[in-house]
């Protein structure tokens, strides 16, 4: 694919002293940041060893037993948000509170425990509120508990196991990756139990640029004024592999976060999980008592993947900027 070829060439061009220093500069002097040439300097190998740790913890996590996935995925996430945010905050991080990961869930598993239903609650301070912030513009990231079900739900490469599960779609393609305009079923109105026009703005207020709507058949066909970015956030989420816009069919899950983040929230409670809840976890992987178990397996291969593209594509995406 074009896209995931042109991620990972770029990744690799960012790989030298040089180079980093040079798309640090450029970064920091589209931000105005001053004394940004001195910080580009002063970051340049931090930049590169976040990104390679990152890497590496990723393929080590490809290589290893499901028992500690989690864990290596969690922290190579964390290592390529650190290279994202030095795009957008020379200084990071400010203070001591950054340094936190920024969520918390429940310490103990009550009897007869769910991971679809289990929840984890972002906090006020830390890295995930801060990359939310920096990265995606989500300032109020904090504000509710997120159960994992709602997560899974929002990622479409997650949709085949809910056709398989409950036998309906929890999303639908609307476009694909270039195409200056996005199309909706008619019957997207009655799911969302909305207006046309109360549906339009709510594609609005999601940072949509729209340039026209029209109907064709059975379908709505919104004309855009640019076509959607891939590190766009959501409802509007990219499958790499499908090079295809996914939007959710039930109102419940219309969120406006950037996918990166459920990635992030689901990889804390898994590696929180597989450090402190042995027993549960020992027999998830061991017996497969429940859907937990092809759930969590499918999103771990999924993620593996998506998480670098991702976040390279952040980073491309400043390059180009």
């Amino acid at each position: 694919m074009v896209l995931i070829d042109e991620i990972t060439t770029f990744l690799t061009y960012l790989k030298s002293a040089n180079t980093a220093q040079s798309y640090l500069h450029d970064c920091y002097h589209n931000n105005h940041v001053e004394g940004g040439e001195k910080k580009s300097f002063e970051n340049a190998y931090r930049f590169i060893y976040y990104l390679e740790h990152g890497e590496s913890f990723f393929a080590t996590g490809k290589k290893a037993d499901l028992i500690t996935k989690p864990i290596l995925y969690f922290y190579g996430m964390i290592h390529l948000l650190k290279a994202c945010l030095l795009t957008q905050r020379p200084d990071y991080p400010e203070n001591t509170s950054l340094l936190s990961h920024g969520v918390s869930t429940r310490k103990r598993k009550k009897q007869n425990y769910s991971f679809l239903q289990d929840e984890v609650k972002p906090q006020h301070n830390g890295l995930f509120p801060y990359f939310s912030t920096y990265l995606y513009g989500e300032k109020e990231a904090y504000l509710e508990k997120m159960d994992m079900n709602r997560l899974f739900h929002n990622i479409p490469e997650m949709r085949d196991m809910y056709i398989h599960y409950n036998k309906r779609d929890s999303m639908f393609p609307i476009g694909n990756y270039g195409d200056n305009f996005v199309t909706f079923p008619l019957s997207i109105l009655d799911h969302y139990h909305t207006t046309e026009h109360r549906f339009i703005e709510k594609l609005q207020t999601s940072r949509l640029n729209i340039k026209g709507v029209h109907k064709q058949e059975k379908k709505l066909v919104v004309e855009l004024m640019d076509p959607i970015n891939p590190i766009s956030n959501g409802p509007f989420y990219f499958h790499y592999q499908k090079q295809t816009f996914y939007f959710p069919w039930n109102r419940h899950y219309f969120l406006t976060f950037n996918e990166v983040m459920y990635h992030y929230l689901l990889l804390y409670n898994l590696s929180m999980i597989c450090r402190y809840e042995t027993e549960w976890w020992g027999d998830l992987i061991h017996n497969h008592p429940n859907e937990d178990y092809p759930f969590i397996q499918h999103f771990l291969d999924v993620t593996a993947t998506k998480v670098p593209l991702m976040l390279g594509q952040y980073l491309l995406h400043l390059k180009k900027e």
